[in-house]
């Protein structure tokens, strides 16, 4: 079975202690929704060469055991209940990818 990803991107953030709500609730949920963080950049220290029109702000790459449980995980009360702490303002952009077996 393929994996399933989720992908965020923020193209700009103005104000990234405004996140923290935010980061306090998704955790959780993604974790509950069997959700592990493969790379968060550039928080955790790690390194990102940008290219074309990349960009080195956050970004945010999610495993999941399928692509199933990645759209469950997205759309469990838990997760929404992260969303509405998404600050206003914050451009981001979102997507659940399914992996290559």
């Amino acid at each position: 079975m393929a994996k399933g990803y989720w992908v965020s991107v923020y193209p700009a953030i103005s104000d990234p202690e405004r996140l923290t709500a935010y980061d306090k609730l998704a955790g959780p949920a993604v974790q509950a929704g069997g959700g592990r963080v493969l790379s968060r950049i550039p928080s955790r220290g790690g390194r990102v060469v940008a290219h074309e029109a990349g960009i080195t702000q956050r970004v945010v790459l999610i495993e999941f055991d399928s692509f199933e449980l990645a759209v469950a995980a997205y759309e469990s009360e838990a997760y929404q209940k992260a969303l509405v702490a998404l600050p206003d303002g914050f451009e981001r952009g979102f997507r659940i990818i399914e992996g290559i077996d």
